[in-house]
């Protein structure tokens, strides 16, 4: 064979490989499970949350603010970081860190795809979610990671008339939409969405409120340590 036969059979064979291997990628990476139902409303959920004591939990910031005032994930991180037992949480101050050690990890925290949650129900997630949490996953050791998808504003708060106190007029409440998502398989396993407190658009309580509201959803209820009892010298 000549040498420019041999180089054109070298090339033709690495281009097989590289089909082989795009096709072998395409055929083990995880696909999005989703069905038809539309995205639940405040106060409705999919799935359950599991028992989270003692787990290791990632911790995402909030992907996507729909017009609602003030930092929404460190509001988040302020309720989740509440007193009483609860778990491991990794929250994104501490991810950035883990991350920044490890450049080539490819694991962006913010600006992931999550519109899909508030188009379809969500089985499982696939990539790029998917990969991000793996990837996260294998240098936390964390088998379980809370998506919040997003922050808006609820709907208007209907009252009985001569209700006490009244609400505002134009009162509305911010929501949370949120999801708790199975690290090693990508399974959705609760998906919901959380409103606290109605208020004013300025009103900073509104999103304080909401957090809490997320927060006692995840760990219901806080287990509160016993005090310490000094007993008295003698």
């Amino acid at each position: 064979m000549s040498p420019s036969n041999a180089a054109s059979a070298r090339r033709a064979g690495v281009r097989r490989s590289l089909l082989g291997l795009a096709l072998l990628s395409a055929a083990t990476a995880p696909s999005w499970g989703c069905a038809g139902a539309p995205a639940p409303a405040a106060g409705q959920a999919r799935g359950s949350v599991p028992s989270l004591l003692g787990r290791s939990v990632i911790v995402f910031p909030v992907q996507r603010n729909m017009g609602v005032r003030g930092d929404a994930t460190a509001e988040m991180v302020f309720a989740l970081e509440g007193p009483g037992e609860g778990p491991d949480w990794l929250l994104p101050a501490e991810l950035e860190r883990v991350l920044a050690q490890s450049p080539g990890l490819d694991a962006p925290l913010e600006n992931l795809p999550v519109d899909v949650f508030l188009q379809a129900q969500v089985n499982r997630i696939g990539d790029p979610i998917y990969g991000v949490l793996r990837r996260i996953g294998a240098v936390t050791d964390a088998d379980l990671a809370l998506l919040p998808v997003a922050v808006r504003p609820g709907a208007p708060v209907e009252t009985e008339p001569g209700a006490e106190p009244a609400p505002e007029e134009g009162a509305v409440p911010v929501e949370y939409v949120a999801t708790l998502i199975e690290v090693r398989t990508g399974r959705v396993l609760w998906f919901g969405v959380e409103a606290g407190a109605a208020g004013a658009a300025d009103d900073p309580g509104r999103l304080a409120s909401a957090a809490e509201a997320l927060a006692r959803r995840l760990v219901p209820p806080r287990t509160m340590r016993a005090p310490l009892r000094l007993e008295p010298t003698r």
